[in-house]
């Protein structure tokens, strides 16, 4: 049985992105000599789109474990695939702690001086230490999930079940706090005088989004191959579709929320950080967001027909990523040039080069296991139920 499940050869796949990665990493890398401060933005910009789909995987994976469910079993493999891109993340971030003095303006003597106490907290050594404690705490929950994951695979001992839900609550718990740490260390201070309570919440419901649209559009493509032809079911895209459309409204609820707060206080300290993005091109952009990123996904999403057709439903998906760089770009970009609209070749760029390499080592993690996890206690019931519901 176990080979029929065997995963599909996904070796072009991944020899191309390696090639395409590289290659536009080399064109990438020409920006230093020319334009060193663009290229780390760049660089930043990319590296935070990418991270997102890890991590946003690492919390779904999580989140399946506490909650069963077939919409969960059958993305788990992609999911644990997504989260084993990790140890590529991490030395994907050194380049950011050269960049720091380009990045971050706490970074200068003179720029320090205003900030008076918060330098205690933005400083190199100890940003850098708060990083590595972050990232290995990333690794260390993806570690514990893939290895149990694959001993019940080999075993089928429900140990691993119990084991895979006792780290899955208090692993939820560490994710969401050390993401939302990462947010204000990495993105909100670049503009360290201002502040928000609810930014590095933004994150964790955008990167969560990120990584189930890019999950959904995967999904489609397999399940049209062996062996998810035959495992794979419209109750369960009718079932991603329903956790895409509440985890939009939670990324619109935490992001509208920040904004009504700013407004309503409408203190000088607080509404500069809107008021350029809310002008000229960047506020064309976010309006753009708005349209693409929450009404019309709202609105698709209550279909229940489109939920349960794969062809449809992933169309939302890539509009939904599509639209996540371009809320990314509007979140950091207007850091670093607020007096008007830039972004430079090397944005795009970067966002190839580091997507060839992140989809080359997913494809190889992918292809190491088999598609399904067949042992799982849940499999027979979850798949009679899928198929009883076509």
């Amino acid at each position: 049985m176990s080979t029929s499940f065997n995963p599909p050869d996904l070796r072009s796949l991944q020899q191309r992105s390696l090639i395409v990665g590289v290659v536009f990493l080399v064109i990438l890398l020409i920006g230093v000599f020319g334009n060193p401060a663009q290229f780390f933005q760049a660089y930043l910009f990319a590296f935070t789109f990418w991270t997102g789909l890890s991590i946003g995987s690492l919390a779904l994976l999580m989140l399946q474990h506490l909650t069963g469910g077939g919409w969960g079993l059958v993305i788990r493999r992609v999911l644990e695939a997504a989260t084993r891109v990790l140890p590529l993340i991490a030395i994907l971030f050194i380049p950011n702690l050269f960049g720091a003095s380009y990045l971050y303006p706490w970074m200068h003597e003179e720029e320090a001086a205003k900030l008076g106490e918060k330098t205690k907290y933005l400083n190199l050594p100890f940003f850098s230490v708060r990083a590595v404690i972050y990232i290995l705490i990333w690794l260390a929950i993806a570690f514990f999930l893939n290895r149990w994951s694959l001993a019940q695979d080999r075993t089928a001992d429900r140990r691993y079940t119990k084991l895979l839900r006792l780290l899955s609550g208090p692993g939820m718990v560490l994710l969401i706090f050390t993401v939302t740490f990462a947010a204000i260390d990495w993105y909100m201070s670049l503009e360290p005088h201002w502040s928000s309570t609810i930014y590095g919440f933004i994150y964790v419901a955008a990167w969560t989004v990120s990584a189930l649209a890019f999950v959904i559009a995967t999904m489609a493509i397999l399940s049209k191959r062996e062996p998810l032809n035959r495992i794979v079911a419209p109750l369960h895209f009718h079932d991603l579709g329903k956790l895409l459309l509440a985890l939009v409204m939670l990324w619109a609820y935490f992001a509208f929320s920040q904004f009504l707060i700013i407004w309503s206080g409408n203190l000088p300290e607080e509404i500069g950080w809107y008021t350029v993005r809310t002008h000229g091109t960047w506020g064309a952009l976010i309006l753009a967001v708005v349209i693409l990123h929450f009404a019309t996904p709202f609105l698709l999403l209550l279909s229940r027909g489109l939920k349960r057709d794969p062809q449809k439903l992933v169309i939302v998906a890539v509009i939904i990523l599509v639209m996540r760089i371009i809320d990314l770009l509007w979140m950091l970009e207007p850091a670093f040039s607020r007096e008007h609209f830039h972004v430079s070749w090397m944005h795009p760029v970067a966002l190839v080069a580091l997507g060839g390499l992140w989809l080359a080592m997913f494809a190889r993690e992918l292809s190491r296991r088999s598609l399904i996890p067949i042992n799982d206690p849940q499999y027979e019931s979850v798949i009679e139920q899928a198929h009883a519901g076509h």
